[in-house]
């Protein structure tokens, strides 16, 4: 695809406001679904078995529909792709708010990942096309901000509908916005100037298969569901199906015409080092779900445990924005360096079995403000410095699935370790991976764009 020219500044806040209300209405759609669990078992009389898909069916179709969401976009365009996923988040929304049955709340949650799956990346690549280089760290760090006030204000916001009104208006809300964004994203959002022979070449489906069995396998190898709900062990045949799956994905993309994977973007090392450390900020996020039983250990009501996240998170959204100001001037080494360091030794502080409350409360405040440096928007700006135009969509993609499978990773491992042990010990594994992002963070450059052509 193409490059954009450079909006002018009002143009330019008009495309950033339809890009982050899009972010926020997906990420608060995935920050909503605790609260609106009890009154999801109430309307339809189902057990916790049956009511956790809700949350597993968009992950898997979220996770599995990224890449081909940004491929399309890199093909297509982002302004058509971006807004048919709005679109497509909202459909989904209004049939989660009609059905009369699980199974409809299901189909309309695959609808919302699939089109969630495109939202950020797609959005994150509109902002390497409309923004000079020096601009992209701190637009991308406002993304990661607003994701990060989606989870924040999402549990709230669903409590104080549910006070008031039926679970469907929580979906319903979606409606508004998502026209709300069409029609400005429609107005705003640059038109693409992608070559028509790119539009009209053979489309990799067969790679988008593999990818998709790749992902699928890898989330329920990971969480073990099938596991349970068929009472018998197929989470080590998933794992020996992944490892025979890539080497043929991976000949299977340095063979094709217009590959969905360019293997260009696994060669470059300092991708793949990014692609690492957002595996490493994926489980960073995965530790954070545990730190309210952490609380309830030292004694915190159940019911009240969940506020001892709201620092945390507000926090994260601060550093996020600073990180994305500072980028430009520190470089990614310093900035993921930064990150990385304050999860070690906040990981590190819960990991100690008879610590006071108050260190506690300290560690989940180091904790926010590296989680916003390494989650925020300096992974995806370093990205965006490495890869050209054509290839942003795509790039950005992988970020997504390398943070997901981190997360995966991150809850199935630490609950794994606390049943055998305790959460202390989870947080001391947890303390050895960030430690190892630490320093695998040494491997990136100094500068945050790339050196001038002689």
């Amino acid at each position: 695809m193409a490059s954009v020219a450079v909006p002018e500044t009002d143009t330019r806040r008009a495309i950033m406001t339809v890009l982050f209300v899009g972010v926020f209405m997906s990420a608060l759609d995935s920050a909503i679904i605790g609260p609106i669990i009890p009154a999801l078992r109430a309307a339809f009389a189902i057990d916790n078995t049956q009511v956790v898909l809700v949350n597993i069916i968009f992950t898997l179709c979220s996770l599995s529909s990224t890449t081909l969401m940004a491929s399309l976009s890199d093909r297509y365009g982002r302004r058509h792709i971006y807004l048919l996923n709005v679109f497509g988040f909202a459909i989904g929304s209004l049939i989660i708010a009609l059905s009369h049955d699980l199974m409809t709340v299901l189909v309309g949650r695959a609808l919302q990942g699939i089109c969630a799956g495109g939202i950020t990346p797609t959005a994150s690549a509109v902002i390497g096309d409309v923004l000079p280089s020096a601009e992209r760290a701190k637009a991308l760090g406002l993304i990661g901000a607003t994701s990060g006030m989606a989870f924040l204000v999402g549990p709230v916001l669903a409590s104080l509908i549910l006070a008031i009104a039926d679970w469907q208006w929580i979906f319903l809300l979606n409606l508004p916005v998502a026209a709300v964004v069409i029609f400005l994203g429609w107005r705003a959002l640059p038109r693409s100037t992608t070559p028509q022979t790119a539009r009209d070449a053979i489309f990799d489906w067969q790679g988008l298969l593999l990818l998709v069995l790749i992902l699928v396998s890898t989330t329920l190898g990971i969480n073990q569901l099938l596991d349970r709900l068929l009472g018998i062990t197929i989470w080590p045949w998933l794992f020996l199906l992944i490892a025979l799956l890539i080497p043929l994905l991976a000949w299977r993309e340095q063979r094709a015409a217009n590959p969905l994977l360019p293997p260009r973007l696994f060669t470059n090392q300092q991708l793949q080092i990014v692609y690492i450390l957002a595996a490493g900020s994926g489980i960073a996020m995965g530790s954070i779900i545990f730190i309210t039983s952490v609380a309830v250990n030292f004694g915190v009501p159940i019911s009240q445990a969940g506020f001892f996240l709201l620092p945390l998170v507000f926090l994260a959204s601060i550093t996020s924005i600073i990180a994305g100001r500072l980028l430009p001037r520190i470089g990614g080494r310093l900035a993921m360096l930064s990150g990385y360091s304050q999860l070690t030794i906040g990981t590190a502080l819960l990991s100690l079995p008879a610590a006071p409350f108050w260190l506690f409360i300290l560690a989940t405040l180091i904790m926010g403000s590296g989680l916003g440096i390494v989650v925020g928007g300096t992974l995806r700006a370093l990205v965006l410095e490495e890869v050209a135009a054509g290839d942003r969509g795509v790039a950005q993609s992988v970020i997504n699935i390398s943070i997901s499978i981190g997360t995966l990773i991150a809850v199935a491992v630490m609950a794994s370790i606390a049943d055998a042990f305790d959460l202390a010990t989870a947080y001391l594994a947890c303390t050895g991976a960030m430690g190892l992002m630490t320093v695998i963070s040494l491997a990136l450059r100094r500068q945050f764009s790339l050196p001038p052509t002689p």
